[in-house]
């Protein structure tokens, strides 16, 4: 990484921190019922003027009941036991594709979709396999862990977003870190041999989605037990990394009213479960 680059990141790690609010779900009530949300910033790290006011708590006496007050391994373990038994919705890979128009739409714009490393407004419509189009992006690439696109963690939405094609190719299956060279068709993303940098507005979001596969996913029911690890090139490997970098990306990009909605729509319409680390972020650091 260049030292222009660090000294930018340093800048905006200590702003963001200084102001980063930990918030959960501002109230339990339904997606059609929740005010429209903002769409992420197209560059920089997401401000706390984006955040919607703190209401720490809202599913704390339902939902999460069984985890409120632990940490480490035994917070780990209850979070696995709660959103694998909620998780009642089971999507078809199929089904994925209008799954995404609704918990990716654009809050401006309801006939498109927001795709999550370039920012893009782009139509519902135009997804499919040509270099513009929009496709499945796996968050946790579907090649570490070997479980492919079969309904379980290869068709769980908490991770899957619409990205341009072109843009989710040059990804590929590559873990995150910080460094390389700038993406030219989705400028503040950069790329080398072995890791992937998402652009600042998304860096949470991508650690929180990586983080909820690794308590969804256990090794109990059928898929290999995901983990992050602080490694790069894991191969096919059931690892990610760098845990390290994903615990900073989560501190200083956190939730945003998008993330928010996206979780709640997941919750209320497809698969009744949650990604906790939305709801409390604070908890990356209870378990990792």
């Amino acid at each position: 990484m260049d030292n222009t680059r660090v000294t930018r990141r340093g800048r905006t790690a200590l702003a963001v921190a200084a102001g980063t609010i930990l918030v959960a779900v501002g109230a339990q009530i339904p997606a059609t019922a929740t005010t429209a949300p903002a769409a992420h910033s197209g560059s920089g790290a997401a401000s706390a003027a984006q955040h919607p006011s703190p209401s720490v708590g809202a599913y704390d006496d339902t939902y999460y009941k069984d985890a409120i007050g632990k940490t480490g391994q035994e917070l780990k373990d209850s979070l696995h036991r709660i959103i694998s038994t909620t998780q009642t919705g089971k999507l078809s890979y199929d089904q994925v594709w209008d799954a995404l128009k609704e918990t990716d739409e654009d809050p401006d714009n309801s006939a498109n979709v927001l795709l999550l490393y370039t920012g893009r407004s782009q139509s519902k419509n135009t997804n499919g396999g040509n270099p513009d189009d929009w496709n499945r992006e796996h968050v946790w690439a579907k090649s570490h862990g070997d479980f492919g696109t079969a309904t379980g963690p290869g068709t769980d939405i908490h991770h899957l977003r619409p990205t341009d094609v072109s843009v989710n190719s040059t990804r590929g299956n590559k873990d995150f870190d910080n460094g390389g060279t700038e993406v030219g068709e989705a400028p503040g993303n950069y790329t080398d041999d072995d890791s992937f940098e998402p652009r600042d507005a998304v860096k949470g979001d991508v650690a929180r989605m990586i983080l909820y596969m690794a308590v969804r996913y256990d090794g109990d029911d059928g898929f290999a037990d995901l983990e992050p690890n602080d490694n790069v090139d894991n191969g096919s490997k059931p690892n990610i990394g760098k845990l390290s970098v994903l615990k900073q990306w989560s501190q200083e990009d956190a939730p945003d009213a998008f993330e928010q909605h996206r979780n709640q729509v997941i919750f209320d319409k497809y698969q009744h479960n949650r990604n906790p680390f939305v709801d409390h972020p604070e908890w990356v650091n209870e378990i990792w």
